[in-house]
Order: C-alpha cells, then structure tokens, then sequence
C-alpha cells in the first residue's frame, strides 16, 4: 500500500505565487515515486485574490484541500492547522512564496525513508535577505541556544518533514503563543537535515516585517526558555553578595581598622542596594512559582515516546 504525503503550504496574500508554486509542486510529486499525495493549502485570512486561486485549484485537482480561516491568525497558527488536519502517514510543510525550492521534496521523502522523522531544511543563504535580517538572525540563535533548554539549528526554517509519529505528538501541544518550529525541536525524534538556498521572492512582499520578526524572536525567548522570568532573582543574588561585601568592608574599615572614613550617606546607599537585592531575590523565589504554573499551563506531556509494542 502506498504511503501518503500531506504538503502544507500557508497562504497569506499569495494569489499570484499559487499557480506558480502548484504548478512547480505538481512537476515534483509526479515523479516522486509510490505515494500518495495531497496539497493542504491554508488561507490565511489572505485580503486579495488568493482563496478564489485556492479554489480553482481545488475544483481542478481532487489532491487540492483548502482551509479557510475567518481572519488572519498569523502563519505559526495557519501551520499549526494544517498539521492537525493532516491524516497521511507523514507531512511536508512549505512557504507559499517559491522560496523553498519544491525539487528538494524528493530528497526530504528520501532522508524519511532511511530512517529520519523530523527533516529540517536548513537555509545556506537567502538572496533577498537584508543586513538588518541577517544580524538579527545571527544574535537570535546565539541567545536561544545560551539560554534555552531546547537547542536549535541556526538558519533552520520551516521547511520541513514531520513522521507521523511526530505530527501525533504536536497535535497535543496546546500554547497559544508558539513557534512551531521551536515545539517540533522541543519534541526530539530522530533529526536529519537537508541544506538548500533561498530562492528570490518571485511576487509580493515578506508576511513578516522586521518588527514582526523581532516580536516573533521575543515570543521564542519566552516560550522556549524560563531565564528571563528568572533573571530578576539572578541580579538580586548578585547585588546582595556585592553589596553585603561592600557592607562588611564598610564596617571593617570604618570601626574596627579606623584606616578609611565612609559618610552616613554613603552607608545608607550600601544599605539601600542591599535592600534592593533583597527585594530582587524575592522577586527570583516568586518567578520559580511563575515558571511552575507557565509549565503547568504550557500542557506539554511530561515525556514522548517513539514507538510502543
């Protein structure tokens, strides 16, 4: 029996990408060998003509499934919908803008053969990418590797393979504020990676601008690591030890050596830092509970499993 395939392409003000992209991804799978295709198109809440392209295409290709959003969500919850609606033994998710060169489908369905479960495309370069971009994505990975738990590859994009048995366990991911490609990686399974150059935006601007994607990066931090939430105590600790050793020369030097003469004011400065950091260490104490209950309420499984007999 044949296996099937799903591709997922989100969709937001893409009309004049659609046929260009079907059609390159039609050329594809057609020779990809023994599978099963469908193309799970999802509109974004797209504000030209993009779902009456969608819906030609759905009338002419019974492959063709499209899910209409009411408005738009953002691209990490349209994806998200096409992976809980996917049903097929393994999906492929893509960009609408032919950025993500469709010939590489062939080798993602060859990587899952021989073994892996999560192929990640990794970009070599992007050729419409700017300076602003390139930096931001640069110091990006260095903090979310320093800081996070959940290690990622730097330049990975969403292009992507997922096995079954990784779509199942997504689809129990419950946050609301999510990079997907952030949970995939905090699942685990076995990774391979395929490297590829960006192609040139053929039509249309970037769904995401720069302050978009910094607020995107910003939501990553946050929902993959706990330090920021923990940073306060981690000051406070600092300021206190700092302090109390200020403090203790303070006294030390004042009354017991007689060697320096520290002012009234100067006293009350080191007790006020002291205070500070007392203060800021609590803080810490109330941030671990914070991070218990953002745990708690993320709902992500205590732990996955591969296969079970």
């Amino acid at each position: 029996m044949s296996k099937t395939v799903s591709i997922i392409i989100p969709v937001f003000n893409e009309e004049k990408n659609i046929p260009l992209l079907y059609g390159e991804v039609k050329a594809v799978i057609s020779r990809a060998g023994d599978y099963e295709f469908e193309i799970i198109f999802v509109n974004d809440g797209s504000q030209d003509q993009s779902l009456a392209e969608l819906k030609k295409l759905e009338n002419e290709d019974s492959r063709v499934r499209v899910i209409d959003f009411s408005r738009n969500f953002g691209k990490e919850m349209a994806t998200t919908a096409g992976i809980n609606n996917c049903q097929s033994d393994a999906c492929i998710i893509m960009d609408a803008d032919l950025q993500h060169p469709a010939e590489k489908i062939i080798e993602f369905l060859t990587k899952w053969e021989e073994g892996g479960e999560v192929i990640i495309g990794v970009r070599n370069k992007n050729r419409s990418e700017g300076l602003i971009k390139k930096v931001g994505s640069y110091f990006f990975y260095k903090i979310i590797n320093l800081i996070s738990e959940t290690k990622i590859t730097p330049n990975t994009t969403d292009f992507r393979l997922l096995d079954r048995a990784v779509i199942e366990e997504f689809n129990k991911l419950t946050e609301r504020n999510r990079i997907t490609r952030g949970l995939i990686d905090w699942l685990g399974f076995r990774r391979e990676f395929i490297y590829f150059d960006a192609n040139k935006r053929f039509n249309g601007k970037a769904s995401y601008s720069t302050v978009q994607l910094f607020r995107l990066a910003f939501n990553s931090i946050v929902s993959l690591s706990l330090f920021p939430l923990k940073l306060a105590g981690y000051l406070g600790v600092l300021i206190v030890i700092f302090s109390s050793c200020f403090g203790i020369f303070i006294i030390v030097t004042n009354y017991v050596t007689g060697s320096l003469y520290f002012s009234g004011t100067a006293m009350l400065a080191v007790l006020i830092l002291f205070l500070i950091g007392v203060v800021l260490v609590c803080l810490g104490f109330m941030a671990l509970y914070i991070a218990n209950i953002h745990a708690d309420v993320s709902n992500r499984p205590m732990y996955i499993i591969r296969k079970r007999k």
